[in-house]
């Protein structure tokens, strides 16, 4: 994976409640990979948001494989 992408993920306590972000615009990264959970290609996503780039998306998929990859710990 290129680390490239993660430099587009931007965290800001003052926007979007601190939820990461796609290039510090009020796009979250949740926002991206739920339009991709519902079946939207790339090609609807960025007709849909003009302003996003390819790289963007790729870096919200990035993003939430690096926070998915570590384990659980389980109490009793």
């Amino acid at each position: 994976m290129q680390s490239g992408h993660l430099s587009r993920i931007t965290i800001d306590d003052a926007q979007c409640g601190g939820r990461p972000c796609i290039r510090g615009m009020r796009i979250r990264v949740s926002d991206i990979l739920e339009l991709l959970g519902s079946e939207a290609s790339f090609d609807e996503v960025l007709g849909g948001y003009l302003y996003l780039e390819r790289e963007d998306i790729l870096a919200a998929i990035q993003y939430a494989a690096l926070q998915t990859n570590h384990p659980i710990v389980r109490s009793a």
